[in-house]
């Protein structure tokens, strides 16, 4: 059985990061979606509402065979080995993605022997992060075009203030 890993803070979810979940059960056995602590961000949504919005967001899409989890502390690698993951897939939105992602691909792989593949964003979702969505909706603007359903409802639970 192939299981990989898609690891991140998913604050909040986005559709790109919807398209490369469901790309990756494509391509393995067993996926595990973990939402992870980045102590170098501000965290909106707390972990547990990341996880349910993940799973909502997932059943919606109709993407099946994902269990999500999250990890507060620890190694990633640690995770992927309690697991049994050959394997972390990483989003790639541009070449500066690339480069921030690319050492800890190394290192996990010196750690752990935990290979990390990465997927080119699809055109339609490259222009988007999780942080862009946050500052659109604190301001008011419109995210319903880049995140799934459960998502804007979350967020802007009253819909856009349109000017």
């Amino acid at each position: 059985m192939r299981i990989a890993v898609v690891p991140g803070s998913f604050d909040p979810v986005t559709l790109g990061h919807l398209d490369v979940i469901g790309r990756t059960a494509r391509l393995f056995d067993r996926v595990h979606v973990l939402v992870t602590h980045n102590p170098g961000k501000q965290a909106l949504l707390e972990v547990d509402e990341r996880v349910r919005l993940i799973r909502e967001s997932l059943a919606e899409a109709g993407v099946d065979g994902v269990e999500v989890d999250s990890l507060s502390s620890g190694l990633l690698v640690d995770y992927c080995r309690k697991v049994g993951a050959e394997a972390l897939v990483k989003g790639l939105r541009s070449s500066t993605d690339a480069a921030y992602e690319t050492p800890m691909a190394m290192v996990n792989r010196d750690l752990a022997g935990v290979e990390t593949l990465f997927l080119v964003a699809q055109p339609a979702t490259s222009h988007v992060s999780s942080s862009l969505i946050r500052q659109v909706a604190a301001l008011g603007g419109d995210i319903a075009p880049y995140v799934p359903r459960a998502v804007a409802a979350a967020l802007q639970p009253e819909g856009p203030v349109r000017g």
